[in-house]
């Protein structure tokens, strides 16, 4: 029974554990097999560093109220977020990174900055 490289399909000389040819084929094959897993990863980490962007542009002073429709028009995605903080009073407060926001009702946001830990 031939071997057969799992990259390219060349049949297979030496070691009878062998799986590649040689280490251009098994970093390929590598790499094919994450490949999905990395262009997911990619598609998240950049809406998620669209959202800190947006909310950093609206917020300059570290606080500030503004209409969902605002965050919304500019391209926000309230599904991403890298953490939700709740409060002893049940609001919560979502963020993404060092900027969040608390959503009031019916229509506002409020906008915070994490202060920086030392």
């Amino acid at each position: 029974m031939k071997r057969l490289c799992l990259d390219c399909d060349f049949p297979l000389v030496g070691r009878s554990d062998k799986k590649f040819c040689d280490d251009a084929c098994r970093s390929n094959y590598n790499n094919k097999l994450k490949s999905h897993d990395l262009i997911y990863i990619r598609k998240v980490n950049n809406i998620l560093k669209k959202n800190r962007r947006i909310l950093k542009s609206c917020n300059p002073e570290g606080k500030a109220r503004i209409k969902i429709k605002k965050l919304q028009s500019k391209g926000f995605n309230f599904d991403y977020t890298t953490s939700i903080y709740k409060t002893a009073k049940g609001n919560q407060y979502y963020f993404c990174y060092e900027y969040g926001y608390l959503i009031l009702p019916p229509e506002d946001v409020l906008l915070v900055k994490r202060k920086e830990e030392s």
